[in-house]
């Protein structure tokens, strides 16, 4: 583990999670990552009558990076840390992918996830939005696994949400679309949640770690870091690729 620090928050004894911001397409960054997460657990292996890792994808897989396709197969395959359980958050920009692929969605679904790197996610199929059928070269293993993505996941005193949270609303009242859109006010907000609240979706330069909340999401389609955060007990690091 990288920067080791305490923590705004704690999980049980004997439990540890690694969490990864945004990807965007980058998925060599990824596998990276994914190598790097798994030799720390190699490394520092967990001890107890029921030691217990778990592996979260905050969302935004897809879009404005070279290669969504090959992030969607890295997160469809065999988890990097053997045993973990893997956890897949939905993210805005896989919303706004299944909106643009369902034929009964809003008019102009499909126009407003171009203009937010969808075309990109299309050329990594191999297609693009000219094409008669374009949305045949996407399998639809990948679109599947994306409506199963959950979004929401809770450990100890944290909450993993894309994107934040409504701070005047109970945590198990949130809307839906909060939860992968909002920024403010939860960006700016300096009071106490109920939880910690783990998130990406509003691109910095570093991790940003506050009282109420730590985001990751480190701009990695823009030549930022591709970032995972590490947690264990009252502590926490990274890793990044």
């Amino acid at each position: 583990m990288l920067n080791e620090a305490l923590a705004p928050g704690a999980l049980p004894p004997g439990m540890r999670v690694y969490a990864v911001g945004d990807v965007h397409g980058c998925a060599d960054r990824l596998a990276r990552l994914h190598a790097l997460i798994a030799e720390d657990a190699r490394a520092r292996p967990l001890y107890g009558p029921s030691p217990r890792i778990a592996l979260v994808h905050l969302g935004d897989y897809v879009d404005r990076g070279p290669d969504s396709a090959g992030v969607l197969e890295l997160l469809l395959g065999p988890s990097p840390v053997p045993g973990a359980e893997v956890v897949n958050l939905i993210g805005n920009h896989e919303v706004m992918m299944l909106d643009a692929a369902d034929p009964h969605a809003h008019p102009g679904a499909m126009e407003f996830w171009l203009e937010n790197g969808g075309a990109a996610t299309l050329a990594s199929y191999g297609t693009s939005a000219e094409d008669p059928d374009p949305w045949a070269a996407v399998p639809e293993e990948h679109l599947a696994f994306l409506r199963r993505s959950p979004l929401r996941w809770s450990a100890g005193e944290y909450l993993f949400v894309h994107a934040g949270v409504r701070p005047d609303v109970p945590l198990d009242r949130q809307d839906p679309f909060d939860l992968v859109w909002i920024r403010e006010p939860f960006l700016s907000f300096d009071g106490e949640l109920a939880q910690v609240v783990v998130h990406g979706h509003s691109p910095a330069a570093a991790p940003a770690i506050r009282p109420h909340r730590i985001g990751i999401d480190t701009g990695a389609c823009f030549g930022g870091d591709l970032t995972c955060l590490v947690l264990e007990e009252h502590w926490l690091g990274f890793l990044t690729a």
